[in-house]
């Protein structure tokens, strides 16, 4: 059956429309249930001894002060857990020549970063494990460190893991076309250095894990805030050796996770051993000083690029070498290689060139290991690509918005293959940029910017274009490493009173997954979303699937679920037609009553058709079909990914004299297919540049030469608060993917993919009358200032 979504006047329209979350009243009430909020009998804690040192020789570990303290019950080193648990790699098959050592859940007899887990006390309370935790002596032999990434590969520089033979994780060079001989001949040249801030998550809810272990069952259940629960399923059973089958991910409410919850950490992990030798539950908890330490960072880049254009603008070809450093391991199992292949996928995107040199160089060091965050790979593709354009239409004189409308795919150029062999199935850059300049009014802009230079008030306007990255096929992770699903599934059923119950693979983290899983099966079906109950985040209770990251929840669980909402509703029809002795065809189902499809009179409410097939199916005619449940299962086929895009403005003021940014308003155009709820839609689009405005102006981890983290507490590492940030406008376009009938793509990680490369953009159009600029995130005052000559280095 076709349906044209987004009809107002079609019985059971809620696609499309702004819908309440169902969780709402719950969570804002208090009464969410997280991991911490979980006690069962017999449960334990366990804190952890991190390294001190970068690097380091573990000589001894001495435990006895520790097993004194009141409630201490056991102390493991790596040497114990190792026993039950075997070491993982992280590499994936496909990314060729990715390379990594084996690691444990605690560090076997060296250190490689400091917060590395080397032993883990067990208590009965929290406190107790922090306070044996704080009375072990471990004596350690510090070792050379790695710590800068330019310099990783040197002869000189000490090889982080020997049996690798270098700190080289995994290089990749993509090449399309003539480069050397169009830039030897191009009309215009213009190079760059980038470099982008390390930093992380910082989510609201800390990593949280809780493994019960119970050998009489043989059954491990680990209640996990993560986005994937089956994933941690599968990691859990292989080197804990347990059947898959008796390993059970239990995912409640989760406080925000931004891909930091997606991977296997070495400390939860431990947990889970822990369980498994002590037989009863052991909760880890990381506070927010661990957070800083253990959980992935990201976005730690170096980038030398150059654009070459003709004389009226056209881009002929982007040049793009990127390095980047990821820590002592590529983390389990997605790898940290992604974020730099990322960059090599997506530079130079919205544009129609022809030729193109990418090269990702990614690099071991005693550091925090990075991997895959919010938007991977996409911002720095983004702030390279849209950074060259700006800077080629300066040296042209010509207008940033006019070179890209010069060089933007045609809306109408569909499908294309991009020169990183990215295929795009439809996408809508010039219909966006048209609706931005509207929103925006770019010609009055302009005006209010040069009246302000003409009072010596520095204003610039940043624009950013952008493709991002969703639905992820197979082809992603298919090959090599864990299992990680890129299919999903929904169980539909109904129950006695006419009531709907959805079970998904798919995750809810604070996004308002269950308000759309609810929209779309209410109108599948033809129910009201408020009798839609959906249940999230349990392995054994919800079908197989990839759980929640790169945006797939709409476009991969929201079509499953689709589907199977609608193959309910067949059901439910063939049942109603054999009782009212109608044709089927004749029937509808419109706000939980079956109806006459022509004129919509009631014929039966679903609580009767319930109370017959539960009650008294012996008067329902002998073979019919009673199953009151369905399940459908979806994965994209024709596309490895779906492609979304947008762009991005910013309007900002910098102080010339302190170097500080004021942010004044900030847009976004966004076209992410099928819009299911346009409420969470522009939550998540504003959320995300929030993230992005973080990277662009506040956020980086440092180290010192030793591999000391600097600032590794919210008193020294600076998120963007709502004081701080601009009037957001947000905009959409619809570009339904035609891979699905629902034909969402996806709108989770788009705001961040484009906001730093818009404000940089535009700080550089506020400081270009002054002949200065800047490329390195975040774009701090001293950064600006240093910029403007104001200081000396």
């Amino acid at each position: 059956m076709t349906v044209q979504f987004g009809n107002p006047d079609r019985p059971n329209s809620y696609i499309g429309k702004t819908v309440p979350r169902p969780n709402a009243g719950r969570l804002v009430e208090g009464r969410g249930k997280y991991v911490d909020d979980i006690t069962l009998p017999r449960m334990v804690h366990v804190a952890f001894v991190r390294s001190p040192f970068a690097h380091a020789k573990i000589l001894s570990i001495d435990t006895e002060d520790a097993k004194s303290v009141k409630g201490v019950l056991r102390i493991f080193t790596g040497a114990d857990l190792a026993k039950v648990c075997t070491p993982w790699v992280a590499v994936l098959e496909h990314l060729k020549g990715l390379k990594s050592p084996p690691e444990h859940p605690m560090a076997m007899d060296r250190s490689c970063w400091v917060g590395e887990p080397v032993v883990a006390v067990v208590a009965t309370s929290r406190a107790a494990a922090e306070d044996g935790a704080a009375l072990v002596d471990v004596d350690y032999e510090p070792l050379p460190v790695v710590a800068d990434m330019m310099t990783a590969l040197d002869a000189s520089t000490p090889v982080l893991h020997p049996e690798m033979g270098d700190n080289l994780a995994f290089q990749r060079l993509h090449e399309e076309g003539d480069v050397d001989g169009v830039f030897a001949t191009a009309h215009k040249v213009v190079s760059a250095h980038f470099k982008t801030g390390r930093h992380t998550g910082v989510t609201l809810e800390p990593r949280s894990i809780l493994v019960d272990w119970n050998p009489a069952e043989g059954q491990m259940t680990a209640y996990h805030a993560t986005q994937a629960p089956h994933m941690v399923q599968t990691v859990l059973a292989t080197h804990l050796d347990v059947p898959e089958s008796r390993v059970r991910v239990i995912c409640g409410d989760v406080g925000g996770s931004y891909g930091i919850k997606v991977h296997v950490y070495p400390d939860e992990v431990a947990t889970a051993a822990i369980s498994k030798i002590m037989a009863r539950p052991v909760k880890f908890i990381a506070d927010r000083l661990e957070s800083f330490t253990t959980d992935i960072h990201a976005r730690d880049h170096e980038i030398e690029a150059k654009i070459a254009v003709d004389a009226n603008g056209k881009i002929l070809a982007f040049d793009v070498d990127d390095w980047t450093a990821i820590g002592a391991y590529s983390v389990y199992p997605r790898t940290s290689a992604i974020e730099g292949n990322q960059v090599v996928n997506l530079c130079g995107g919205p544009y129609d060139f022809a030729n193109y040199r990418a090269k990702t160089t990614v690099v071991f060091q005693n550091k925090t290991p990075t991997c895959q965050y919010r938007a991977v790979g996409h911002p720095i593709a983004v702030a390279i690509t849209e950074g060259l354009v700006d800077m080629a239409a300066a040296e042209m004189g010509m207008d940033p918005v006019e070179i890209r409308r010069r060089n933007m795919y045609a809306d109408d150029a569909y499908p294309v293959t991009s020169p990183a062999n990215m295929r795009f199935e439809g996408l809508s850059h010039h219909q966006s940029m048209d609706k931005l300049m509207g929103l925006m009014d770019y010609d009055a802009l302009r005006a209010d910017q040069a009246e302000a230079r003409a009072r010596g008030v520095h204003r610039g306007i940043g624009i950013a274009s952008f493709i991002e990255l969703t639905n992820p096929s197979p082809f992603m992770y298919g090959i090599g490493g864990a299992r990680i699903s890129a299919q999903d599934g929904c169980t539909v059923r109904m129950d006695p009173d006419g009531s709907i119950v959805a079970m998904s693979g798919v995750t809810e983290q604070g996004q308002g997954t269950e308000a759309m899983l609810s929209q779309i099966v209410a109108e599948g079906v033809g129910v009201l979303p408020s009798n839609v109950r959906v249940i999230t985040g349990d392995t054994q209770v919800t079908p197989y699937g990839g759980g929640t990251w790169a945006s797939r929840g709409a476009g991969i669980g929201g079509e499953a679920a689709l589907r199977s909402a609608r193959a309910l509703r067949d059901s439910i029809l063939e049942v109603a037609a054999a009782m009212l002795q109608s044709d089927q065809a004749s029937l509808d189902i419109r706000d939980g009553h079956v109806v006459d499809i022509e004129t919509g009179a009631e014929r039966m409410p679903l609580e009767e058709l319930g109370r017959i097939v539960y009650f008294r199916g012996d008067t329902l005619p002998k073979g019919l079909p009673r199953e009151l449940v369905q399940t459908r299962h979806y994965i994209t086929s024709e596309y490895p990914f779906a492609f979304t895009n947008g762009v991005q403005a910013s309007y900002l003021e910098v102080d010339i004299e302190t170097g500080v940014v004021t942010l004044l308003k900030h847009w976004c155009v966004e076209d992410c297919g099928r819009i299911i709820n346009p409420q969470l839609v522009d939550e998540q689009i504003r959320g995300g540049i929030v993230q992005g405005l973080g990277g662009a102006l506040f956020e980086e981890i440092h180290y010192d030469d030793e591999g000391q983290l600097l600032n590794g507490s919210m008193a020294d590492y600076l998120v963007p608060m709502a004081g701080e940030m601009p009037d957001m406008v947000v905009g959409h376009v619809e570009t339904p993917t035609k891979e699905s009938e629902l034909g969402a793509k996806g709108a989770g990680e788009a705001g961040t993919a484009g906001a730093p490369a818009a404000v940089m953009n535009a700080i550089n159009d506020a400081l270009r009358p002054l002949g200065a600029q800047v490329t390195q995130m975040p774009f701090t005052p001293e950064r600006i200032l240093r910029a403007l000559g104001a200081i000396e280095d």
